[in-house]
């Protein structure tokens, strides 16, 4: 089994020296996961806003018109420079910068009125930890937000995407499917508010330059999909250039009370 440590330090460098191009990535920039951030968050106008594996800060912006105060936090130091020097040239003046793990959060508990978490929690040594942590630094009542790719759950569906996955990204840990994250969100202490769930693109070329995957695995995903079932191709409907779609949940659940 890989260590935490070790896990987090492929983290670092997989994602670190690609900081800038995550920030200008249209997957990532933009959405309709976004745009419905930014009409809850209308909602907590005094708001303290954790965003939870930020990564280039993407929610952070979304969140920062919304709420009085925002908190960025990541395990790479250069996706946190990033983001601050974005933040800075987008003229956001209620933003903050914090680095660590999603394991071990260095907040007090209750310290949050909104947790959001968007395409990091795949990436997690421990997703019940951090989503223990996350529900403790919520203040009672508070709003937990998750947005990521999830798993159809069906067993061939599921490992190919898992492969792929992990081809891309040797940091991948797992895409849960929505059962899992009820499961998880429950033993968390939350309780589930509402879960949307929509289609995502990749354009193939963007989605592996991206992360600079070696071109020997990329070839593997290549021809994982050319040797792919037909149930397979349909499902992530495969185009010609490898680009494909898969499927994204976004969840609300509130901490210590039903909604």
């Amino acid at each position: 089994m890989v260590s935490m440590k070790k896990h987090n330090a492929i983290i670092t460098e997989n994602f670190g020296s690609h900081a800038s191009a995550y920030l200008t990535s249209a997957t990532h920039a933009v959405g309709e996961d976004l745009d419905r951030l930014g009409a809850i968050l209308r909602e907590y106008p005094e708001a303290s806003f954790l965003d939870m594996g930020c990564g280039a800060g993407h929610v952070s912006y979304a969140a920062a018109p919304h709420v009085r105060r925002v908190t960025a936090y990541d395990l790479s130091g250069q996706m946190l420079e990033v983001v601050a020097k974005a933040a800075e040239e987008r003229g956001v003046t209620n933003l903050e910068t914090r680095q660590g793990v999603a394991e071990s959060l260095p907040f007090a508990d209750a310290s949050f009125d909104v947790v959001a978490s968007r395409y990091s929690a795949h990436h997690w040594h421990d997703i019940g930890k951090g989503l223990r942590e996350a529900a403790r630094v919520l203040k009672p009542g508070g709003l937990f937000i998750a947005i990521d790719v999830a798993s159809p759950g069906y067993p061939v569906l599921d490992v190919f995407l898992q492969t792929v996955e992990l081809l891309r990204d040797t940091s991948h840990v797992r895409d849960y499917a929505p059962s899992e994250w009820l499961g998880f969100i429950q033993e968390a202490g939350l309780s589930l508010k509402d879960l949307f769930a929509f289609r995502i693109r990749h354009d193939f070329a963007a989605w592996t330059e991206r992360m600079a995957t070696p071109e020997p695995l990329v070839q593997a995903i290549r021809e994982l999909q050319k040797r792919a079932s037909e149930e397979v191709a349909r499902y992530f409907a495969f185009e010609e250039d490898g680009s494909f779609s898969d499927d994204v949940i976004m969840l609300q659940a509130v901490k210590g009370m039903h909604p």
